[in-house]
């Protein structure tokens, strides 16, 4: 799978550039493209409004990890892998049997950003499996992306030659499109364009990059971990008055 975001309504972290200081091996997001397309000639791909991409492909799929997309309501999920606790979650928000793990997920999402008693760590917290997702409201431009707590799925996420985000499941198309500036995105995280990176274990607490540097100190790698010892000043745990989406809004430019 692929997922390109304009920087605008990406918003990619800036620690993922400071590995490609001074070089300029990265692709632009339409020769990244175009490569997804020559490997994967089978692919489905979602061309959105403002230079953003969503792609699919069946081809290489592990059986225990599927790849499926669903747009509902102008809102396009990508899903990876699986849930052990679909049967609750079907009945916990109202949907049918035939509901898809993609389909719970943007079903979660649109509680959230329709109703929210709660953040979003909550819910996420709740999906019991083996999964990476990416949520794109193209409503609102909101983007949402989270990985469970094991990494169980490969999910790597990166920025293209013009500042845009790229995240895919595939390492090689990663490191050839972002050169590298890229990075496994966290277990155990969600990513919302609005607001940045959270542990949806530890939400009061900040998650930092930390830099991979060699004998001469340059950076060879980063990755991102939770800071057990700094706390984000206050995070609201209750009431529906300001909605967490309203926040993570990026309007349109």
């Amino acid at each position: 799978m692929l997922a390109v975001f304009a920087k605008a309504i990406g918003k990619p972290p800036e620690e993922l550039r400071l590995p490609a200081m001074g070089s300029n091996n990265s692709k632009t997001p339409e020769e990244i493209v175009h490569k997804f397309q020559s490997l994967y000639p089978d692919s489905a791909v979602y061309n959105l409004s403002h230079g953003n991409f969503m792609a699919l492909s069946h081809e290489d799929e592990s059986p225990i990890h599927p790849r499926s997309i669903v747009v509902l309501d102008d809102i396009f999920c990508i899903f990876m892998g699986a849930l052990a606790n679909v049967a609750d979650l079907r009945h916990h928000y109202g949907l049918p049997r035939q509901a898809t793990e993609a389909m719970i997920v943007v079903e979660a999402y649109k509680a959230l950003r329709d109703r929210a008693p709660y953040p979003p760590d909550q819910v996420v917290k709740h999906l019991d499996g083996k999964f990476a997702f990416i949520i794109f409201d193209a409503r609102t431009y909101t983007l949402f992306i989270a990985r469970d707590r094991e990494g169980s799925v490969e999910f790597q996420w990166g920025m293209a030659r013009d500042g845009s985000l790229v995240c895919s499941d595939n390492p090689t198309l990663i490191m050839e499109g972002c050169g590298q500036a890229c990075a496994a995105f966290p277990p155990g995280c969600i990513f919302i364009n609005g607001s940045g990176l959270i542990s949806f274990d530890h939400p009061l607490h900040k998650v930092r990059s930390v830099v991979h540097e060699d004998d001469s100190g340059n950076i060879l790698s980063v990755y991102f971990q939770v800071d057990l010892y700094t706390k984000i000043p206050s995070i609201p745990r209750t009431g529906s008055a300001a909605n967490w989406a309203d926040a993570a809004e990026v309007k349109r430019e």
